[in-house]
């Protein structure tokens, strides 16, 4: 999808590219405007400082926008002892809740567990509306199975949303972190 700053048939532009390393937190701050209409953001070998810590982010800014959120999952063991249907977990859903919403529940530590997801964010800017969002992830637990899952939902604001902040609910993390717009 292009390479920063460059259009990929005019409608894709790439606007930030980080690695990050043993970050408390990401804030993105500027490049969220009007000139897209979605964001797009993918994470790449996110890896938890703490054993089963949560990778989530929230808009605003403050960083407490009211979420209502949707959390799917489903798992399978490396050893092929257990794997789970798909299933919700309402602890993780939000009903205008103003908690960072998670992205990567669970993420083991060890140097071979990380997770990967992709966020897409509608409309942040606009002042009519509020902001529809969804993501996707695959990661690895500290047990060794694979946890895949989806998460969908909306800040329910119509003030436009500039900022965007990434963190592990407990310890720090490592992986790359790009942003593209999309037209």
């Amino acid at each position: 999808m292009g390479v920063a700053g460059t259009a990929v048939t005019g409608d894709v532009v790439l606007l930030y590219d980080t690695d990050h390393t043993n970050a408390s937190s990401v804030s993105i701050t500027s490049g969220i405007t009007s000139t897209y209409g979605e964001y797009i953001f993918r994470f790449y070998n996110i890896n938890a400082a703490t054993d089963e810590a949560n990778f989530q982010f929230q808009m605003g800014d403050s960083y407490n926008t009211a979420v209502t959120s949707c959390y799917i999952s489903w798992f399978h063991s490396e050893a092929d002892s257990y794997s789970g249907n798909i299933q919700t977990f309402g602890n993780q859903d939000q009903a205008q809740g103003t908690a960072f919403q998670i992205i990567i529940d669970r993420l083991g530590n060890g140097s071979d567990e990380c997770g990967v997801a992709e966020l897409h964010i509608f409309n942040p800017s606009s002042t009519t509306y509020a902001k529809q969002f969804y993501t996707t992830h695959s990661n690895l637990l500290n047990d060794d199975s694979n946890y895949a899952g989806f998460v969908s939902g909306y800040f329910n604001t119509t003030t436009a949303l500039t900022q965007i902040q990434f963190k592990m609910d407990s310890g720090n993390f490592d992986g790359t972190i790009k942003m593209w717009g999309v037209k």
